[in-house]
């Protein structure tokens, strides 16, 4: 029996997205007399890459991955050598860049459960509040949410609010239908549903497992690589909106798991000499993604849209060991080591942003809220934000971002991962974890994490356990439990 709901939202998804092309192409058709003098706002093109590692691009030093439009993009723009995912897990990234607030604010503290990974595969009527008691474990963990709640207020909806055009391409993986991008903001959306990752990367995206598909990408030609989709319906909203200011925001399912690549790249890649240390088959999943960034700026520039758009790439959290090696740094995905949270982040702005620039400062999944906020002359909403705006320091090196501390809160147990909290002061970083024990790191002298000086250190020990309760506490962050065990 077809769901009276669901179609009513798929009728409501519909108009929005035709009003948004409507009112594109009227835009492009008010009188040059009529137009102010003021400068029109930017366009802004955020760029999201699901498990890509810090060392993934040749501009980040890589000699096996091909990004020559990345390190175009970075050529052109701000590169930071510091710049972090808000969690070492996708969906609390995907809230804290949405909202500028941090995973433990919004609740969303661990990666989101799809429907058909739930037990009867159902939408319960209100998030989870009951704490989890894993078997044989110490600590009964806070539930995670299933959605991001529709009263944060997102980009988009900032975005729209102020006249902008926007469109969601890719993964959304923060909620069910009712909490799709048509529901927090977005004119369009292409590809955003509940999964964490698609069940194949070649149309018509279904499994024997999901046989509906990607429910928000209706197949189109058989074969067809889901990367390639992406960059069609990215390309499509810009030109469609080239006349007026848009926000775009591309958030990639790849290069996440399954890992499958257009077989001709992936051959290129098992030639490689490096073929025995890496992965061939991520290795094209990564040329994927800079294939559609060229394309991004490609058509950025033919349209003359280059100087007015904002252009920032980065990725949800660190790269998935096994698939890929985040070396020099330690660990990988789902861990509060380097590897697990520290991620690229490239800003383009030409005519704003002096091009070629390398910056060191350490930046967080919060910052970019505030930041596009204040490039496009936005109010910040009305509640606690967790990030700072990047704005003067991407336009001058020399002004340097305020003195603060970082933090990520995850309250779970993840494989052999116990609960976990981090703060970074300066060069200082503490982990501690929930179960009783805590790891200090001086991340200037020892990048790599291998020397834990917590012992050496105690003064600061108890200085930055005190930061991050106070932050936890600021934040309403739902804490472990000590259980009792029998």
């Amino acid at each position: 029996m077809a769901d009276p709901d669901r179609a009513l939202r798929s009728a409501r998804s519909a108009l929005r997205a035709a009003f948004a092309c409507v009112t594109c192409h009227l835009a492009s058709a008010v009188p040059a007399q009529e137009a102010t003098a003021a400068p029109a706002p930017p366009n802004v093109i955020f760029v999201l890459v699901d498990d890509l590692g810090w060392a993934d691009l040749s501009c980040q030093g890589s000699k096996f991955y091909a990004t020559p439009n990345i390190d175009r993009l970075a050529a052109q723009g701000v590169r930071f050598t510091q710049a972090y995912a808000a969690a070492a897990v996708c969906s609390p990234t995907r809230a804290a860049i949405l909202t500028g607030r941090s995973p433990a604010r919004t609740g969303i503290t661990d990666w989101i459960r799809s429907r058909f990974q739930r037990p009867g595969g159902a939408t319960p009527a209100a998030n989870p509040t009951e704490y989890e008691a894993p078997p044989e474990r110490q600590l009964a963990c806070p539930p995670n949410p299933f959605w991001l709640d529709l009263e944060e207020v997102t980009l988009a909806e900032l975005f729209r609010s102020a006249g902008y055009a926007t469109c969601h391409v890719g993964k959304w993986h923060l909620g069910d239908d009712a909490q799709y991008p048509e529901h927090q903001g977005f004119d369009e959306n292409h590809g955003g549903c509940d999964y964490g990752q698609p069940p194949t990367y070649f149309d018509p995206y279904r499994t024997e497992r999901l046989p509906r598909g990607i429910p928000t990408l209706p197949p189109r030609q058989a074969g067809e690589y889901l990367t390639d989709r992406e960059a069609d319906e990215a390309v499509a909203f810009i030109v469609r909106c080239a006349d007026r200011p848009f926000f775009l925001y591309l958030a990639h399912y790849a290069v996440h798991t399954p890992l499958e690549a257009k077989e001709d790249v992936r051959r290129r890649y098992a030639e490689h000499e490096e073929r025995g240390k890496r992965s061939p088959v991520y290795a094209a999943l990564v040329e994927s993604v800079d294939d559609c960034m060229g394309r991004l700026l490609d058509t950025l520039q033919e349209r003359g849209l280059a100087e007015r758009t904002i252009v920032v790439f980065t990725s949800d959290n660190g790269g998935l060991l096994g698939p890929t090696d985040n070396a020099p740094l330690r660990s990988g995905k789902g861990h509060p080591y380097e590897g697990g949270i520290r991620v690229p982040a490239i800003v383009r702005w030409p005519g704003q942003l002096a091009p070629g620039r390398v910056s060191d400062a350490p930046v967080t999944s919060v910052d970019w809220l505030p930041t596009l906020c204040a490039a496009a002359g936005i109010a910040l909403p009305e509640r606690a934000l967790d990030g700072v705006s990047l704005l003067p320091h991407l336009r001058d090196a020399g002004v340097a971002l305020p003195a603060r501390r970082l933090f990520w809160f995850f309250p779970h147990y993840r494989g052999d991962e116990t609960p976990y909290a981090i703060v970074r002061a300066g060069d200082l970083k503490l982990i501690e974890r929930f179960e009783g024990s805590v790891e200090l790191f001086d991340l200037a002298a020892d990048p790599r994490e291998q020397h834990d000086v917590a012992k050496q250190r105690p003064t600061d020990v108890v200085a930055l356990r005190a930061a991050l309760a106070e932050q936890l506490a600021a934040t309403g962050a739902r804490l472990p439990r000590r259980r009792v065990l029998r």
